[in-house]
């Protein structure tokens, strides 16, 4: 029986996803490195703000963490009971989720990488999309407690394998960005109504989900609303190319991504939205996309 579950980071997605555990666990803890952030979601939502000591003796601990590494040195210095599971939301390194899913085990511990898909705003509303990977009997375990903030919770295979898809996954999306903004690049400089072409495009079999929302909302709007910081998107796209060469694999388009995203330093691109590496398309082809 799940008794209780804690959630550790409350960044921009955490905030959210720990806010739907109480509709599925009447003991739901919240640690955060800032304290004040913990105790602000506990009179918020209605959760525990409670020490990391406290956090790590539940049933299930969820982590959202910027890097694997951040997880690593977390879990290194804690004291888990046998039995609990511990869900790492981080979009993180298959590597890692290997590493730290076998040292759990040994402790009588089940290690899942579970990233997630959907920006704040599918966090806000519980929509997110959770891929995982693991022990599918701890899989099985867990699950009731994930769709709490989930719309769609797939089990993808051994550990790292979430990891791997998640990677894959936000490095398609950033193709997909770039490849869009030098169409309407094109269009652009022809003359071209972008909103009526953004229009044509998405009731054609050129949309995506970027076309449908992030170009119009954020670039044409010129607005570059930061919800998912660009580093965060070049260290994922870092991941995927990794496994590109950890294979052995010649997939040059993904390279060619990297090496446009990898134009922001990465203090500037933690200052900044996924979407603001348009400006740098911009710059060079001297145009905006309005």
């Amino acid at each position: 029986m799940i008794q209780s579950v804690s959630f550790i980071g409350l960044g921009a997605m955490g905030w959210h996803m720990a806010s739907h555990l109480t509709q599925v666990c009447s003991q739901v803890y919240v640690w955060n490195r800032t304290f004040a952030k913990a105790k602000q979601h506990e009179q918020t939502f209605g959760t525990q703000a409670v020490d990391l000591t406290q956090a790590l003796q539940a049933d299930i601990i969820f982590s959202c963490l910027p890097t694997s590494q951040d997880v690593e040195n977390l879990i290194a210095d804690s004291q888990l009971k046998q039995g609990c599971i511990w869900v790492d939301c981080t979009s993180g390194v298959p590597e890692t989720a290997r590493k730290l899913s076998q040292q759990l085990k040994l402790n009588g511990v089940d290690y899942l990488d579970a990233p997630v898909s959907g920006q704040t705003i599918g966090a806000e509303r519980g929509t997110l999309t959770v891929m995982v990977g693991g022990d599918e009997s701890a899989f099985k375990r867990a699950k009731p407690i994930i769709q709490a903030f989930a719309n769609l919770v797939e089990y993808v295979g051994e550990s790292g394998a979430a990891f791997a898809v998640k990677a894959i996954n936000n490095t398609l999306m950033a193709t997909h960005l770039w490849a869009l903004a030098e169409g309407l690049s094109i269009l652009k400089s022809q003359g071209v109504n972008l909103h009526s072409a953004m229009n044509c495009i998405n009731h054609s079999s050129g949309k995506s989900n970027i076309s449908e929302h992030i170009m119009m909302q954020r670039v044409l709007s010129r607005k570059f609303e930061k919800t998912f910081a660009l580093d965060l998107l070049q260290k994922d796209i870092g991941i995927a190319l990794n496994l590109v060469t950890q294979n052995n694999l010649e997939l040059p388009a993904f390279s060619l991504i990297q090496q446009q995203f990898n134009q922001v330093s990465k203090p500037d691109a933690q200052q900044v939205d996924f979407s603001a590496i348009i400006k740098i398309l911009e710059q060079q082809n001297q145009l905006e996309l309005c």
